[in-house]
């Protein structure tokens, strides 16, 4: 599979990443960074790509989700 590929993601991972991609552009992200940012954050609370079979599913860790949002960035532009 090339780099890059999505085909490994689950639907939910792949709206996840829609999602979160929106939210970056809003607050005035370039589209490139922010689909890059996007599927960084879907990365680090998924584990990456899902793969077929029972038993491999991991615990998804929403901290990385958590860390963004409007009061987040006003915090740290203090």
């Amino acid at each position: 599979m090339p780099r890059g590929s999505k085909k490994s993601y689950t639907s939910k991972q792949k709206r996840q990443a829609e999602h979160i991609e929106e939210g970056y552009e809003k607050r005035g992200v370039g589209k490139k960074t922010a689909e890059a940012r996007a599927w960084a954050t879907v990365n680090k609370s998924t584990g990456g790509g899902k793969k077929s079979g029972s038993g491999r599913g991991k615990k998804v860790n929403k901290s990385p989700m958590r860390k963004g949002g409007k009061s987040g960035g006003r915090k740290k532009a203090r």
